[in-house]
């Protein structure tokens, strides 16, 4: 059996193949990123061994078509995440960096880790993550606008000045453009006009796409939204994050790709773990909020931590606990696909 790395880049991708008994690189391939290129790839693949396993460094959008063609030929993929690849890289006897020696990493992490999870082609979770990922990018320039409205609403006039959080509300921004159209019409104060415009116009379609979102949630996974503390911008995160659930053969799997799984941090008489600084952030974050929304609203969360506490452990590890919990709580709900029982909403599987 031969294990494939893919270093994938815009223009090209470098392949390298390494024997699985011995580790050994037997040959290497740089095709087009395109269509033809992909196939060329697999024939040179299906020349070298009638078994093998295709690993491809994760690069989203870069990757994702190489992966969808070679899904389509029944040939078995698996994602390296780039963190993984550049320490198996600088583990290496060669030292340097070249898209060989990159592609040899990614296999060698494959051949290391054999429970990666396999990738498979995407559903819903693809659109919708693709939604959310967008919406994401218009509040954040929405944030930023903000930012430099206030500051240029405080050199105008400090009594102009709006509420903390309140320049999403198209109330706020009709009574700041009436406001500034009593005005003399200064630079600055056109300026503010348009920053105005633009946030109206960011919160509107921010506003739709946050309901197009909610729908879909609830149309692929809707027992994520029986989860406490689990709204659908934060469903929406985990389905698309995960990508089919299906692919990770334990919750165990699932904690490790989140980077919610402990990492012992012990020493002689001390036991203790530390944080996880591996995984996918993005989901991290999303079990994040749900563990703080718990904390305020839901007593079993609550319960939890305070156990945790008197177990002489620091808020901040009985958080990273009860994330650890409800990794194994969504793990649960998206496998069965159906609302969970109080004991299980409550952190605790």
């Amino acid at each position: 059996m031969i294990v494939v790395g893919i270093d994938p880049h815009k223009q090209t991708h470098t392949a390298v193949a390494v024997d699985k008994a011995t580790g050994a690189v037997l040959a290497e391939l740089t095709v087009r990123a395109r269509t033809p290129g992909f196939e060329r790839l697999v024939d040179w693949a299906r020349r070298l061994d009638d078994e093998r396993l295709f690993a491809v460094e994760d690069g989203r959008h870069v990757s994702g078509g190489l992966e969808r063609h070679l899904i389509a030929r029944g040939e078995r993929s698996v994602r390296v995440a780039p963190r993984m690849m550049g320490q198996a890289r600088r583990a290496d006897r060669v030292r340097g960096k070249s898209d060989p020696i990159d592609a040899t990493a990614v296999a060698r992490v494959a051949l290391s880790h054999p429970d990666l999870a396999e990738a498979t082609l995407a559903g819903a979770e693809r659109e919708i993550g693709l939604l959310a990922a967008h919406r994401e990018t218009m509040v954040n320039e929405r944030t930023a606008i903000q930012s430099k409205l206030r500051w240029l609403l405080h050199d105008i006039d400090p009594d102009l000045a709006p509420g903390p959080r309140s320049l999403d509300r198209f109330c706020t921004l009709d009574r700041l453009q009436a406001a500034l159209d009593r005005l003399e019409p200064a630079v600055d104060v056109k300026i503010c006009l348009e920053l105005i415009s633009r946030c109206r116009q960011i919160t509107r379609r921010a506003n739709e796409l946050a309901r197009q979102i909610d729908g879909l949630v609830k149309a692929a996974a809707p027992a994520l939204l029986q989860i406490p503390g689990c709204g659908s911008l934060t469903a929406a995160k985990i389905v698309a994050e995960t990508a089919q659930v299906g692919r990770f053969p334990t919750e165990g799997h699932v904690a490790r790709y989140a980077g919610t799984a402990p990492v012992p941090a012990s020493s002689g008489a001390t036991h203790r773990h530390r944080f996880n600084r591996r995984g996918n952030r993005q989901l991290n974050a999303a079990l994040h909020r749900i563990a703080v929304t718990q904390l305020r609203i839901h007593e079993p969360a609550q319960l939890y931590v305070a156990k945790k506490r008197s177990e002489a452990k620091s808020k901040t590890e009985a958080i990273r606990a009860l994330k650890r919990r409800l990794c194994r709580v969504v793990f649960k709900t998206m496998t069965s696909m159906q609302p969970p029982a109080d004991g299980l909403t409550a952190v605790a599987a």
